[in-house]
């Protein structure tokens, strides 16, 4: 039976973190530690023929200079490899130059200001080669993948009353976390010791004894806060494993926090995307087919999927898709994962041209929207398990005061002659879980200690296991210490795409039950007062340590060694007899200034469906800052690429344009808080994700609703709208 609502519960690491208490990779500080700081390429594309380091040992401090030389290219997979196996090791240093800003020496000192002394002074001599940095320039090739079908959609569309047919693009943009990319790495006793600021400790473990052909039994990898991840440190670094070796060549602890400019240029980010899209709908008005092509950049080498049919197949209960997608891969580093991926900028473009239908059509937004309800994947053919994105509309639609707007663009205007604008879309985002190991020990002095598969990077997944922990289990919160991010402790799943609840609550029903078992047969019957800690020193037994696995529904015990080799053990969203979405939907207030022409954003009510919310407070702040970051996408984002020198021009948070305080107005959060019946048992589905899926669209809709005028490209800025 589904879990009741949970009661609200403050943050669980609230207060370590105001008084400065909690310690973040960045923040680790070891004895006899050095310094390290890489120097970046200054080409595009070619070869180093030289680096003459004697500049750089003589500045005071400086102790060693790694290049090349001092590695050997990772071994390739190994033939007929599938899934991460086939996945290449992350380069370390390397002699040729596939992007600008790749690394091509690192300085080791006994200070940070001395080895970046070092670093400028270290002057590569290249031989270049021409490169592509544009999605657009010579020398691109486009490669397709695998196309999403379902149904027939083009006999579909050649039967429509009415088509609509558009092109939309979203820029390349960059996370810009507060916490830089940082690695420590220690070598001790024939072990290697990361921290390191990463999503994925288990993946960091994998790839480092892959890119310096280690034994993975000898490292361990250490993640227990993070000061801010997106995606971006999700993946593993090529700053790791230059560290890692840097360790173990000198004997001694190694730290690099990678400045600011070094990380647009060597971290992952939001690829440029390009998507054309075709809906047809019949006399009646509804949507009955739909044709969406889509691609991105991508690097020469790159894997990151163009995935851009991942959920809105399902969002409409149309059945007759043809969904195709292709990497167009040119000279940069390779893009990824970023807050909601694929479904963020598929969002964007998709619910514009379902806007601009439903105004073809002479419809409202929402009644639209409303008449497209979906009961059934029709990739899959599966039900879907819980669908309250109507729910969702219908709220938000009430919340926000709907009612109110006028039908015709441009019609709502203030005194001032300001343009006033009215706009919805809606998101949807996979609900994928993954296999999980837990151990957890409650002691006589009070005291527990649970290890989990899991990361935090702010999102609050410590609030969520203590508030899910204390509901099934009687002990002392003040003494509860919960261990995640550690591969000493338990192998950890790669923290991503809004899985981290949905698979920690299954791993806390099963230890819960195994601790209460452990408890029933060590007390046989006997009835004893207090809490399991006053239990436990009455008997006078010093602890009870239960170990549990969970899989994801349909998922086999051979999912736990992709769990342990590599951090992958993913399910979902197509489950064997049902498939499982979150779903939101966002409405925007728009006022576009007569003269000046710039847009705010005064209001947005957001109503999402996570299933059962588990932590109310973690919940809406995660919320807010989807719709944060998705108006800084819609009117203020985007990294700019020189074309002459390639690498990105805006490398910086003073040229990177995000919102600040003045740009964000009124956000108002609620959620259906109804339980998925068939994803686990407390009825919870992902939520950090689709937060932001649809919000950008709302604020586009709503431009066009204030002035008449159609953007279909990010960001929106004044001069779109002169």
């Amino acid at each position: 039976m589904p879990a009741a609502p949970f009661a609200e519960r403050a943050r669980f690491d609230a207060r370590d973190k105001v008084l400065g208490r909690t310690q973040f990779t960045a923040d680790i500080q070891l004895p006899n530690m050095l310094y390290a700081m890489s120097v970046p390429a200054t080409v595009a594309k070619g070869r180093v023929t030289s680096v003459a380091i004697d500049e750089a040992m003589k500045i005071p401090g400086v102790v060693r200079v790694l290049t090349a030389k001092d590695f050997v290219a990772p071994t390739p997979p190994p033939k007929g490899a599938t899934g991460m196996a086939a996945a290449p090791a992350v380069p370390t240093i390397m002699p040729d130059i596939a992007y600008r800003g790749a690394p091509v020496a690192l300085v080791l000192a006994e200070s940070i200001e001395s080895a970046v002394h070092g670093a400028e002074a270290i002057r590569p001599v290249y031989a270049p080669s021409s490169f592509s940095p544009l999605i657009t320039s010579e020398g691109g090739s486009r490669e397709p993948s695998e196309p999403v079908k379902a149904g027939n959609a083009a006999e579909a569309m050649a039967r429509a009353a009415t088509i609509v047919e558009a092109e939309y693009e979203c820029p390349a943009q960059h996370h810009n976390p507060i916490e830089m990319l940082s690695t420590t790495a220690v070598w001790s006793g024939g072990r290697l010791t990361i921290y390191e600021a990463t999503q994925g400790a288990q993946v960091v473990k994998a790839n480092v004894a892959k890119s310096l052909a280690l034994d993975p039994a000898i490292i361990d990898v250490k993640s227990s806060y993070i000061g801010g991840g997106f995606g971006q440190k999700g993946t593993a670094q090529r700053q790791t494993a230059l560290v890692a070796r840097a360790a173990m060549l000198t004997g001694r602890p190694v730290k690099l926090v990678m400045p600011r400019g070094q990380v647009f240029h060597n971290a992952t980010f939001r690829p440029l995307s390009r998507h054309k899209i075709r809906i047809g709908a019949d006399a009646s008005g509804k949507m009955v087919a739909i044709e969406y092509d889509a691609d991105h950049q991508q690097s020469r080498g790159g894997q990151f999927p163009p995935q851009y049919h991942e959920s809105q197949p399902q969002m409409y209960g149309v059945a007759d898709y043809d969904g195709t997608t292709a990497n167009v891969r040119i000279d940069t580093q390779a893009p990824g994962y970023m807050r909601a991926p694929h479904p963020h900028p598929a969002s964007f473009a998709f619910e514009g041209v379902v806007d601009e239908l439903a105004y073809k059509l002479g419809k409202d937004p929402v009644a639209f929207r409303l008449a497209h309800d979906a009961k059934v994947d029709p990739v899959s053919g599966h039900p879907l398990s819980s669908r309250f994105l109507n729910e969702c509309i219908a709220q938000g639609a009430e919340r926000f005061g709907w009612s109110r707007r006028s039908q015709a663009p441009g019609s709502m205007v203030l005194a001032d002659g300001t343009q006033v604008g009215f706009g919805v879309a809606c998101g949807a985002y996979p609900a994928i879980t993954s296999a999980n190991i837990a151990r957890l020990r409650v002691s006589a002095d009070g005291s527990t200690r649970f290890a989990v598969s899991a990361h935090e990077m702010g999102q609050g997944i410590r609030t969520v296991i203590a508030q899910a922990l204390l509901r099934q289990l009687d002990i002392d919160p003040a003494k509860l210490d919960l261990q995640i991010g550690d591969t000493s402790l338990v192998p950890q799943h790669l923290t991503a795409g809004s899985w981290g609840t949905a698979s920690v609550l299954p791993a806390i029903d099963a230890v819960a039950a195994k601790m209460k078992a452990a408890f029933d047969e060590l007390l046989a019957g006997r009835q004893i007062d207090g809490n399991l800690h006053r239990k436990l020193a009455t008997v006078r037994r010093p602890y009870i340590e239960v170990e549990v696995t969970t899989l994801a529904p349909g998922q086999e015990e051979r999912a736990l060694l992709g769990l342990r080799a590599a951090g992958y053990a993913l399910a979902g969203p197509e489950y064997p007899s049902f498939t499982t979405f979150s779903y939101i939907a966002h409405f925007a207030e728009v006022y576009v200034e007569p003269r000046t022409r710039r847009v705010r954003v005064p209001r947005v009510v957001s109503v999402a469906d996570c299933g059962r919310v588990v932590s109310l407070r973690t919940a809406v702040s995660q919320v807010r800052g989807g719709v944060v970051w998705a108006i800084g996408s819609a009117l203020r984002e985007e990294t700019e690429v020189d074309p002459r020198f390639g690498g990105w021009l805006n490398n910086d948070l003073a040229d990177y344009v995000v919102p600040v305080n003045a740009d964000i107005g009124e956000i108002d959060v609620s959620f259906i808080d109804r339980p998925d019946p068939l994803l686990n048992a407390t009825g919870s589905k992902g939520l950090g994700e689709v937060a932001m899926v649809g919000a950008a669209g709302a604020v586009a809709n709503a431009i066009y609703h204030a002035t008449g005028r159609r953007l279909r490209r990010m960001p929106i800025r004044i001069e779109h709208l002169l």
